[in-house]
């Protein structure tokens, strides 16, 4: 597995936010208000969130410029769940003026590094501006399947799924091994425990199963010492402060 370039991590994240920008659009007058496909949350509350962490990872990447670092949300996540509360009731209109501002702010930030600055440290996971980069990807491909607007995680890229297998390893229980077989890929072993759990299927269906969304495509199927078994249970999605999303 390898992490895209810094060229191609800004190409991806421009695609995404089009992506991101269209599924906003699909969504009706009062449909801010129906649920997504995250348990609790309207899609207001969701694009409430997607305002934020895209806001959030911006000011990452201003202030790691001027070589400074500052928390991922002000108010820490205290202040990032009042924030969402705060604007979930906000109308369509407002909600989509919002995402468009804050994603407008990250993709400027981002397309204004030189290649050294990619690796300028900061506060977020105590790493890179890079890693802010993978995290904005993560962001908005995931959240624009679970908004529920008629896209899902089938229309997830290789290269993306590849990112998710990657960075979703750590959730395998210590005591099991994975080995995913994407159809027409090649295997993927994650994890160093003793019992062997074969994943078999699409590949955007076993990138949505780590990261814990429903395969959209019904192609999953796992096998223990060559006989079907169930799906193991994952540890939770790697995150450097406790979040369920």
């Amino acid at each position: 597995m390898t992490s895209p370039s810094p060229a191609g991590l800004l190409a991806e994240l421009h695609k995404a936010a089009s992506a991101l920008a269209a599924a906003m659009d699909r969504i009706p007058d009062g449909g801010e208000r129906a649920p997504s496909t995250l348990p609790g949350w309207s899609r207001g509350h969701l694009l409430a969130h997607i305002a934020g962490i895209c806001s959030a990872l911006a000011r990452q990447v201003e202030y790691g410029r001027r070589g400074e670092t500052v928390e991922l949300y002000d108010g820490g996540v205290d202040g990032r769940n009042r924030a969402i509360e705060l604007a979930a009731g906000h109308s369509l209109q407002e909600h989509r003026d919002d995402v468009a501002a804050a994603m407008q702010r990250a993709l400027t930030g981002f397309d204004a590094l030189s290649g050294d600055e990619w690796q300028t440290r900061i506060a977020f996971r105590d790493g890179v501006i890079f890693d802010a980069g993978l995290a904005l990807w993560r962001e908005l491909v995931i959240h624009t399947a679970d908004l529920d607007t008629g896209t899902g995680p089938e229309t997830w890229n290789k290269e993306f799924c590849s990112h998710l297998f990657d960075f979703l390893a750590a959730r395998v229980p210590a005591d099991k091994r994975l080995v995913l077989q994407p159809v027409a890929l090649p295997p993927l072993a994650l994890g160093a425990g003793g019992s062997t759990v074969v994943v078999s299927g699409m590949v955007t269906d076993i990138a949505a199963w780590l990261a814990g969304r429903t395969p959209s495509l019904d192609s999953l199927r796992a096998t223990a010492a060559g006989d079907s078994t169930d799906l193991p249970s994952l540890l939770p999605w790697p995150s450097a402060m406790p979040d369920p999303k």
